[in-house]
């Protein structure tokens, strides 16, 4: 692991890692223009059918929660052409449907759910591509608050090796918890055996987009801290921001 401008290098303070399980949901329905997903009558249809699936599905017990996500922006990342030279597909996912259940233990039991399979088949028949994978989370700043108003991130993080990207995590998150009051995290890592063409999926919210937008427009470290150590590790960072489906 390399860390460039290590005089910003400070972790982030994380609590104690949780014991849930988490089931990734992405697709991609509509196109892009530059950093904004475009209107697509598709996206609406797909997450009208999916809104009560989900509602169904966190009726389980070992359910926590079934969160459905619809895209607003992509903000800056790294890594477009490490992407190309592992032919890894770049993350341009409009809609997430995030599943947390009790434990790790519980997840092959909730996959083998009428309704999880009939959530999945609906989005891999309606979309031109779906990223599902089951992961844990290997540490956390706090439990990502779900409220409606809040705005949401995934970031979609491809390395060859998942210490390292584990490592940068976390301090790029401490670079996040000084500059945009970042109050949760959760990074999740995909089990073995599971599709890890993104290595780590880190999870969080802020209240405002104007508590984190801005300093990633405007404050330089962004770019010679957080984006620099991304580049020098070598991995490709995606970030995408999400609001909730009501």
């Amino acid at each position: 692991m390399k860390i460039v401008n290590d005089h910003l290098a400070v972790k982030a303070r994380l609590t104690t890692p949780t014991e849930n399980g988490f089931l990734l949901l992405a697709a991609e329905t509509g196109r892009w223009a530059g950093p904004f997903p475009l209107p697509a009558r598709s996206r609406g249809r797909v997450l009208a059918q999916a809104r009560p699936l989900c509602a169904r599905l966190a009726r389980r017990d070992d359910v926590l929660e079934v969160t459905p996500f619809r895209a607003t922006l992509r903000p800056p990342g790294e890594g477009g052409r490490l992407l190309r030279r592992a032919g890894v597909r770049p993350a341009r996912y409009d809609i997430v449907v995030l599943v947390r259940t009790r434990t790790v233990a519980d997840l092959e039991t909730v996959r083998t759910d009428p309704v999880w399979l009939e959530l999945t088949t609906l989005l891999t028949e309606s979309t031109r591509h779906v990223h599902r994978t089951a992961a844990a989370a290997p540490a956390r700043i706090a439990d990502v608050d779900h409220e409606p108003d809040n705005w949401f991130l995934f970031n979609y993080f491809h390395c060859d090796d998942r210490q390292v990207v584990f490592d940068i995590w976390h301090y790029t998150a401490g670079w996040f918890q000084r500059k945009t009051a970042l109050p949760d995290s959760v990074p999740m890592q995909p089990l073995p055996g599971e599709p890890d063409d993104y290595t780590l999926v880190n999870h969080a919210s802020w209240p405002t987009l104007r508590t984190f937008l801005p300093g990633l427009l405007l404050r330089p470290s962004f770019r010679t801290f957080v984006l620099a150590n991304f580049a020098a590790n070598d991995i490709a960072a995606q970030p995408i921001v999400y609001r909730r489906v009501r």
